[in-house]
């Protein structure tokens, strides 16, 4: 495989090993299960400088029932508040930030601190969201109270205080600036409140159709146009389980393995990545740790791995 990536910025990775927001416990074990399937040197190994901080800390998960429609709510914020500070603190450093988790609650946090710094340097801020779910839910809508089906909604402002004001604007970001892919499950109520928000979302449907090197284009583009910082939130059940069973909300149908390699391919190919999200790996639900394993693969083609040179590279650094 060949080797572009010597002029992207540093790499940080940051653990948040928690499932405080899951309906299931496992995804806690996220974070070990990428540094065991090699994420650290395999991007070392392409040429990047990496730096692994460790885990963060915060509050045990206490199997709570739900209280006020939300479940744990207050050790969710503390949980993205702290990620929130690790994410920005590697922002204002130059890098990269990778975070590890968990699960996609957590991207309250991320999402708050690329908001935070893009406020800080003028930028405007856009969300890739790679999900089989879209995460839009809120009390009214979600049965369970678990706040891994809901950051979508938080980030563009529904919610209680504790997790919108974790970032200083409300809504942390326009809804008009998310664009979700892979989706494939949203509940019925949910569902009116994602085509009322004015998320882009490319669902799989789309993607049947068009395929994704199309639905990818139609993706970057708009991106492009929007410009600035570019955030992905990768949740590992975008892919179909056939492939990566290592998650605890598996949807069938959803992208290939060649499909997904293209599709980050693509997004390197950008130029616009500034920050990454790798949500709700859980490998109590994994056959061996061959989820981690394809996801280690999928974050190397986000950053630069390619079959054979096929463009010019130089527009990525910065």
């Amino acid at each position: 495989m060949a080797n572009f990536c010597s002029n992207i910025r540093p790499v940080t990775l940051i653990g948040a090993p928690t499932d405080i927001g899951a309906a299931d416990r496992g995804g806690s074990m996220g974070p070990e299960a990428l540094r065991v399937a090699g994420l650290e040197t395999a991007l070392c190994l392409m040429g990047l400088e990496v730096e692994d901080t460790g885990n963060l800390k915060g509050p045990a998960n206490p199997e709570a029932r739900p209280l006020g429609g939300y479940r744990h709510l207050g050790e969710t914020a503390e949980w993205c508040r702290n990620v929130r500070d690790a994410c920005y603190g590697a922002l204002g450093t130059g890098a990269t930030p990778v975070l590890m988790g968990g699960d996609h609650s957590l991207a309250i946090g991320s999402i708050a601190a690329a908001a935070h710094h893009c406020a800080d340097h003028d930028k405007s801020l856009c969300v890739l969201w790679l999900d089989a779910h879209a995460d839009f839910n809120t009390p009214g809508t979600s049965p369970s109270g678990n706040i891994h089906g809901m950051p979508v909604a938080v980030v563009s402002g529904y919610g209680p205080d504790l997790l919108t004001g974790i970032c200083a604007a409300k809504p942390m970001l326009d809804p008009a600036s998310i664009i979700q892919l892979g989706i494939r499950s949203v509940d019925r109520v949910e569902k009116r409140m994602v085509m009322d928000s004015g998320l882009d979302v490319h669902d799989m449907r789309r993607i049947d159709e068009r395929g994704m090197r199309r639905t990818m284009e139609d993706v970057l583009n708009k991106l492009a146009r929007h410009g600035g910082h570019l955030h992905v939130s990768f949740d590992v059940d975008f892919l179909d389980p056939a492939i990566a069973p290592g998650v605890a909300t598996s949807v069938k149908g959803g992208p290939t393995y060649r499909e997904a390699q293209l599709c980050m391919e693509m997004i390197f190919e950008s130029g616009l990545m500034r920050s990454l999200d790798i949500m709700e790996l859980n490998p109590a639900f994994d056959n061996g740790n061959q989820s981690a394993e394809l996801v280690v693969d999928l974050v190397k083609s986000l950053f630069g791995e390619q079959i054979l040179s096929r463009h010019s590279y130089q527009r990525i650094a910065s």
